[in-house]
């Protein structure tokens, strides 16, 4: 009996990982790729390899007898990472062609690409848009990751039908486009905002509160992997090889609206002060610059970048009708209450009661600051 093996590029991370146990049975194989090792122990069946993307030896070292590849490895989504334009580039294209030759040269024979919503997306306000949807122009993005993304995406299927060595059939190649990513132990965005919030820096909302974004948990992002990867095979007659698909939850929600029920879950007041969103990407846009000018003394970690405040309070949100059709994509409802117990069993949650009087004179101080940095640099910009 055949068993397939499975490659997991970034597999130590987060939905890396869940993917792995989602694969893992008697009949199958998977290994994770990842430059560091997942944070739980390997369940039966999966082994780690670690490398770094970056290394075409290494690369071909772990795809070496692959069925399929995931590639999920990327590098610069969020935080200070998005400001690291050299490793984004690095990681993310380069990275990428090295798996896609990877998979040629060893008649690997399927590739499914996890790519983003960021590819036609920057900042433009977009409803219910589709897979027709153009890529937005390479210098149109407020980020280089999402650039890169773009870039990988194109070539991953630009790559499919691509002969393999040694007259070893074609390559099948997709990617998916998931929206952000949550479930309880997620270890990016999760994180940051609990630790905002429990700092206190949680003070404000911004943007039309009639704004709406998309999330995906992780266990329909999974499901909607696995799905991909069986619809590239001969009995699925390869129909999803060279095509993109949007992947979310398919319940569009205004951003801090979502994220309410971990705030009040958590114990604390979500808050009632509204922002303009232009005021808020200023202080993001000086917020790099200041970073960019201190990064190689003091790498901080910025309340906001450019990118994440179009991500957050600018609506977009797409149809996943080609993926119900094409993949059979069905995702369940989840909601953040298991977000909510995951953080509460790990010690999370507001353990004092804070003055009123103390509350708005940090309110109005964090605004003023917001404010003062924002218009000191009006006059540069007009320039």
């Amino acid at each position: 009996m055949h068993v397939d093996k499975y490659i997991i590029t970034g597999g130590g991370g987060y939905f890396g990982f869940r993917l792995a146990c989602a694969l893992s049975n008697k009949s199958s194989r998977v290994v994770l790729f990842d430059v560091r090792p997942p944070n739980e122990a390997l369940p039966e069946g999966v082994e780690f390899i670690q490398g770094d993307v970056r290394d075409l030896s290494q690369v071909l070292n772990a795809l070496h007898g692959a069925d399929c590849v995931f590639h999920i490895a990327s590098y610069g989504m969020s935080g200070r990472e998005q400001l690291n334009r050299k490793l984004i580039e690095e990681v993310n294209v380069q990275g990428t062609e090295n798996v896609i030759q990877a998979c040629v040269d060893l008649r690997v024979p399927r590739l499914v690409y996890t790519s983003t919503f960021n590819v036609v997306f920057g900042g433009q306000v977009i409803k219910k848009g589709d897979e027709t949807l153009p890529y937005l122009p390479l210098h149109l993005h407020p980020d280089h990751y999402s650039r890169t993304k773009s870039v990988a995406e194109t070539r991953v299927l630009k790559a499919n039908g691509s002969p393999l060595a040694l007259k070893g059939g074609v390559l099948r190649t997709c990617a998916l486009r998931p929206a952000g990513i949550y479930g309880p132990g997620e270890e990016r965005h999760l994180p940051r905002i609990v630790g905002y919030i429990e700092r206190g820096l949680f003070r404000f909302v911004y943007g039309d509160p009639e704004s709406l974004v998309e999330f995906v948990h992780v266990e329909n992002l999974v499901s909607a992997h696995k799905l991909a990867a069986e619809a590239l095979t001969e009995r699925h007659q390869h129909r999803a090889a060279g095509q993109a698909y949007f992947i979310s939850d398919g319940r569009p929600i205004n951003n801090f609206e979502f994220f309410r029920p971990l705030v009040e879950g958590l114990g604390y007041s979500f808050p009632r002060l509204r922002l303009p969103v232009s005021l808020i990407y200023i202080f993001a846009f000086l917020t790099e610059i200041v970073h960019s000018a201190v990064s190689h003394v003091y790498n901080f970690q910025p309340l906001l970048t450019r990118a994440e405040v179009y991500k957050t309070g600018i609506t977009h949100y797409f149809s996943i009708e080609k993926a119900r059709a094409e993949l059979s994509y069905n995702p369940k409802e989840y909601d953040l209450g298991e977000v909510v117990e995951w953080f509460r069993s790990r010690g999370h949650g507001k353990k004092r009661v804070t003055s009123p009087v103390k509350n708005l004179i940090l309110d109005v101080v964090l605004v003023l600051i917001i404010v003062a940095l924002a218009l000191s640099f009006l006059p540069v910009v007009g320039q």
